[in-house]
């Protein structure tokens, strides 16, 4: 959130491990030689160090990382960081027996076009993933002779951002050895002074504690976490390391004043923090999804976060619930002010909300806009108070208005930029990019909301961002005639705890103070005042500073105007974007980011094999425009002819394999003896056999989905579904748009589309259909089965699919030409086997099932001989049932 600032420094502690170590990794096997338990298959990691200097929020770390291979012959040492998704990385080297192998950041474009001619080598690249929530991690390995040494050096920047009234620096440490040198070692320097200064580990026995060195003194803190290689055990004759956990470190600074101005080198920040406010009272519409994929545990969560929500609205608030299913529901006509007795009732309401039906998105947000709107004309919320929109989906728009485009339109128009837009994406089915560029349109953001076990607190955690407005209609001013390239400097509301930040440059590079004028809505009257700077009272502050990197507050500058031209852009078009996209890249190069505008080229030495590689900055939207893009999702499906897709989430990856087999036989997909659910299914061929093929066509004819301890059977055919309790059945066609609710089970049917199987607390099936002309003289309508939140079937599941539910490892080597240009071979070591498999794609319909995504994938060949266990023939069945 632009005006919400929240320090999160993630790192994975660089491992350095050779190709073997990853191999056995799955399995937990670790070799290490008898002498000497700090080399961990020949390699020794002798210092690893992270060391953050923060001068005024702005953050520039450095993580290195030293090792030697103490084997008899060549190794590949990997080095592994995770970093945050707001950082831009600037530069990366490589050093090896005294020779720095530097990374060089380009134009995207000019990148792509080297790391197409690294792939046409056989050389592999892709150094930067997706990783966590609010992580991307970054990759690089390299072989060094016997003996050698190499030196990882990876820096990144960022400004920090505070939330809740702290900054807070988190670190991943995670060595995964013993290391004789390692330390974490973090100096901030702020001109305002510092206060409440703390740092802890998740890792931290009470043995550890004392080691963190924590020192601070008006303007300057130190931290400092630096154990012994004894401290590092996890016993006293331990190989094992302790440190693997999270290291934390929060601070904030003295606000004298409501604000503070910095001017360096013609450049200038102004932080603005008013403290001791009064808080305006709010008006919020939640508008939520219940349509029937919200079903099971996602509902659960949402109504458990609306419910304590609920338990933090403040008496002098106005709020209502907007429901859209396939119809739109509200809880009352009007805004309702919240008196105990409507909370009390309120919660009745939430305790209530169940799911129905498909995704009315735009009847929802237009109804919960409307109702906001009136309140406004009709007086019947305060003149001073603070109006937000909250929505919460998890798919996309199919029923009324759905194209994306369209909802943008009306959303704009009736907002009118009275108030902002708030979109909570539940999950990975949503169309992120069309919820961010309808928020941003509408001074508003969006959060994705992770399915896993604490959704309702990232719900709850959100709202706590926007619950407490300050301020509304807040803007800052300077002489137009004095400065330049300023940064955003009007906001809508200004949250408690948070901290609005405006950057820009100085005209007259040699102009020694800077006058602003600050007027902001308050709950009960203007703020409104003048404050000014000069330079030398900025110098006198920083002298005593003994270690400020660079030219800090041009970078601050740089990284700030960076990420809002990138913002923009997202919801620009046309010369506007071209413009935007121009001066993004122009300052991305200058300062030498890694933006989602640039990429950096990593070469290494050309002996041992080494491949060169390429760092982007990944998208929260997974691309698939080249080879080694991310998977657009993260499900193991089985569809077409018939093709599997299994998903590596670890790796940003997948794998697929073709099963053929003759029409009518019976595969087994999934078998978990725990929860009873079996799916089945049965291959038909094409109308009449192709003499020219030499494998003929198979798909998906039939679906059998059982439950046993239910006693529930669903048979899905590209005709009808029929639903079986028992000795009883109901039957359906695809023309039908239903939902069937009955113990423990949630089914949904999207008119000629697909339908959606909920079992409760456990995993989703989608199974999609295929239509095609009737017609064709070859081919018929089949069916795809795609699995979501397969991870809470039992680890005994089984079949040709539920094998891979697990946790599943692999390796790529050797990446060369294969017979296809476009399509590389590789390697790849997996179950202890080694195979040939082909880079390529296969089409995942689970979003789109008239067009289907090219799904980027590593292919095994042979029926998936070496990756299933055992033989495709084992998991034929006599039976759908």
């Amino acid at each position: 959130m632009e005006n919400h600032l929240l320090l999160f420094i993630l790192l994975l502690i660089p491992a350095f491990t050779s190709s073997d170590f990853l191999i056995t990794h799955v399995r937990n096997i670790k070799k290490r030689n008898a002498d000497n338990d700090l080399v961990v298959n020949g390699i020794e990691i002798y210092s690893m160090k992270i060391d953050s200097k923060v001068t005024s929020r702005f953050a520039h770390n450095v993580i290195t990382s030293r090792a030697v291979n103490r084997g008899n012959v060549h190794k590949e040492v990997f080095f592994d960081v995770e970093l945050p998704k707001t950082a831009f990385i600037t530069n990366f080297s490589m050093t090896i027996d005294g020779v720095t192998y530097p990374g060089t950041i380009k134009e995207k474009e000019v990148a792509r076009k080297q790391y197409d001619q690294a792939v046409s080598k056989g050389h592999t690249a892709g150094l930067v993933k997706a990783s966590g929530r609010k992580t991307e991690k970054f990759t690089v390995s390299v072989n060094i002779a016997a003996a050698s040494k190499v030196t990882f050096e990876l820096t990144y920047e960022e400004l920090l951002k505070r939330q809740f009234g702290k900054y807070e620096m988190l670190i991943k440490v995670k060595p995964k050895q013993l290391v004789k040198d390692f330390e974490i070692e973090v100096n901030i320097f702020e001109p305002q002074g510092i206060t409440d200064l703390e740092a802890e580990g998740t890792f931290i026995t009470n043995d550890l504690q004392n080691i963190i060195k924590k020192t601070f003194s008006e303007k300057k803190g130190h931290i400092s976490f630096k154990p012994t290689l004894a401290q590092q055990r996890t016993c006293a004759n331990c190989s094992q390391s302790v440190l693997d956990g999270d290291f934390t470190v929060k601070y904030d600074v003295k606000r004298t004043t409501p604000d503070n101005l910095q001017i360096v080198n013609g450049y200038f920040v102004h932080f603005f923090a008013p403290t001791n406010l009064p808080k305006l009272p709010k008006n919020v519409i939640f508008v939520i999804d219940i349509s029937g994929s919200m079903a099971g545990r996602e509902i659960e969560q949402t109504r458990e976060a609306l419910l304590k929500i609920l338990d933090d609205i403040k008496e002098v608030d106005f709020f209502n619930f907007v429901l859209f299913g396939s119809e739109v529901h509200t809880w009352k006509e009007t805004l309702i002010k919240a008196t105990p007795e409507n909370l009390d009732e309120a919660r009745k309401f939430v305790r209530g909300i169940g799911t129905e039906g498909m995704t009315n998105l735009h009847g929802g947000l237009m109804r919960g806009i409307e109702m906001l709107n009136a309140a406004h004309e009709g007086n019947l919320v305060p003149k001073r108070s603070a109006s937000i929109i909250i929505m919460l989906t998890d798919g996309r728009p199919n029923v009324g208005i759905s194209n994306a485009e369209d909802i943008q339109v009306h959303v704009k128009k009736a907002i009118e930029g009275r108030y902002p837009l708030y979109n909570l994406g539940f999950g990975y089915g949503v169309d992120y990019n069309f919820l961010e560029k309808m928020a941003l349109e509408n001074k508003g953001l969006t959060r994705r909301i992770y399915p896993d076990s604490d959704a309702a607190l990232q719900l709850q955690g959100f709202y706590d961002e926007v619950s407490n407005p300050m301020l509304m209609d807040v803007e800052l001013n300077y002489p137009e005639n004095e400065i330049s390239d300023l940064t955003r400097n009007s906001f809508k509301h200004f949250y408690d705890g948070s901290e609005i930040v405006v950057a820009g440059r100085l005209t007259d590079s040699n102009q020694n103070s800077l006058t602003v004028d600050v007027r902001g809505e308050g709950a009960n009257d203007v703020l409104s005042y003048s404050t000014q700077q000069d330079a030398e009272q900025t110098a006198k502050a920083f002298k005593e500073q003994e270690y400020i990197f660079g030219e800090y507050i041009e970078r601050l500058w740089a990284y700030l105007t960076i990420e809002q031209l990138l913002e923009k852009r997202i919801a620009a078009t046309g010369e506007e974007k071209e413009n935007l996209t121009a001066e993004a890249l122009d300052l991305s190069l200058k300062y030498k980011f890694v933006t989602p505008l640039t990429s950096m080229v990593v070469t290494k030495p050309e002996d041992y094999d080494n491949q060169d590689g390429i760092a982007d900055k990944p998208l929260e939207v997974p691309q698939v425009s080249h080879v080694y893009s991310a998977a657009p999702t993260w499900y193991t499906s089985v569809d077409g002819d018939p093709h599997f897709i299994i998903s590596v989430p670890q790796k940003n990856d997948a794998i697929c394999f073709n099963i053929n087999e003759n029409p009518g036989a019976v595969l087994n997909l999934i078998n978990d003896p725990v929860t009873g659910i079996v799916v089945n299914g049965e291959l038909i061929g094409d109308k009449r056999v192709n003499n020219a093929a030499k494998i003929q066509n198979t798909y998906f004819g039939r679906l059998g989905i059982a439950i046993k301890h239910l006693d529930f059977k669903l048979t899905v055919t590209p005709e009808k579904i029929t639903i079986q309790n028992g000795n009883e059945k109901t039957g359906f066609t695809w023309l039908d748009s239903v939902t069937v609710q009955q113990e423990g089970i949630t089914l949904t049917i999207n008119r000629k589309k697909n339908l959606v199987l909920k079992m409760g607390s456990s995993a989703s099936f989608v199974i999609v259909l295929h239509e095609v002309w009737k017609k064709h003289p070859l081919h018929q309508d089949f069916l795809g089965l795609y699995t979501l939140e397969s991870d809470k079937l039992s680890e005994q599941t089984h079949g040709l699919l539920g094998q891979f539910f697990h946790p599943i490892d692999f390796t790529i080597l050797e990446i060369h030409p294969g017979s296809d240009p476009k399509k590389p071979d590789a390697t790849m070591i997996v179950k202890n086997n080694e195979l040939t498999v082909t880079r390529g794609w296969q089409k995942d319909y689970g979003r789109d099932p008239k067009h289907g995504v090219d799904v980027p994938c590593w292919f095994v060949h042979n029926n998936g001989a070496g990756l299933i266990d055992g033989v495709h023939t084992d998991y034929i069945v006599s039976s759908l049932f």
